[in-house]
């Protein structure tokens, strides 16, 4: 069987003395390919096997098992290369798209945010911390856990509230039901932004800005939001933890 697609590389592992193991995100769903002699200097597809590779591919299976043909780079995100602390950020996306997504599961959506998270840190244009509390939000809403940040629902303030992280609903400090529940506060400049994250059309995700209280609120209840959500860590967020 063959298959002609689009991917982006999410993870690579080193295998045997040449070859390399991938983990794409391809317009038809996740995959695990072989990329057989990618560790040599004169492979035709060297870079197209590279983390965070976007490329067209041309794979074959055998006996349920995916390898590359030939890759032909479509965008390496260059910005992300020169800088190690936009590198790490990209490779902490690549990890998120990696736990969200589904084997064989097609979502042409998730890959193009993907690409467009990816392609505005590369810029470098914008605030990298707040590139990335809207990534784990938005990806949040692609997959399923979108919160629910209208207001709070008791008594509709907008001001002074709090975000729960399991219950993804905004309270009022009056209001909130969940004592001794875990939530984190926000700003007024932090939930309008977070309300701009939610609902803004796919290319405008990325498009706010905001003063230095409210990145710090916005920026603690994304990432807070994501591990409650998805209840697990990820290495990727331990190493920007020590240099975002």
């Amino acid at each position: 069987m063959d298959l002609s697609t689009r991917g982006l590389v999410l993870r690579e592992v080193n295998y045997k003395e040449s070859d390399k193991i991938l983990t794409i995100l391809t317009e038809d769903g996740k995959l695990t390919v072989s990329a057989r002699g990618a560790r040599r200097k004169v492979s035709k597809y060297t870079a197209a096997s590279q983390l965070l590779a976007f490329s067209e591919l041309d794979l074959y299976q055998r006996h349920g098992r995916w390898s590359l043909r030939e890759g032909r780079v479509v965008e390496m995100f260059s910005g992300l290369r020169q800088d190690i602390l936009l590198l790490s950020v990209g490779a902490y996306f690549a990890e998120l798209l990696e736990a969200v997504s589904d084997v064989d599961y097609a979502d042409p959506g998730l890959l193009a945010f993907g690409l467009n998270g990816l392609h505005v840190l590369s810029t470098g244009k914008r605030d990298p911390r707040l590139v990335k509390a809207a990534f784990e939000l938005r990806l949040m809403c692609h997959a399923g856990y979108a919160p629910d940040v209208s207001a709070c629902p008791h008594c509709q303030a907008e001001a002074g509230l709090w975000l729960s992280l399991s219950g993804g609903r905004v309270y009022c400090r009056t209001c909130r039901p969940e004592q001794g529940g875990e939530r984190v506060s926000l700003d007024p400049g932090s939930y309008s932004a977070l309300r701009h994250i939610v609902s803004a059309p796919e290319g405008r995700v990325f498009a706010f800005s905001l003063g230095e209280e409210g990145a710090r609120h916005l920026i603690a209840a994304a990432e807070a939001y994501v591990l409650a959500q998805l209840e697990r860590g990820f290495r990727t967020l331990d190493f920007l933890g020590k240099v975002l």
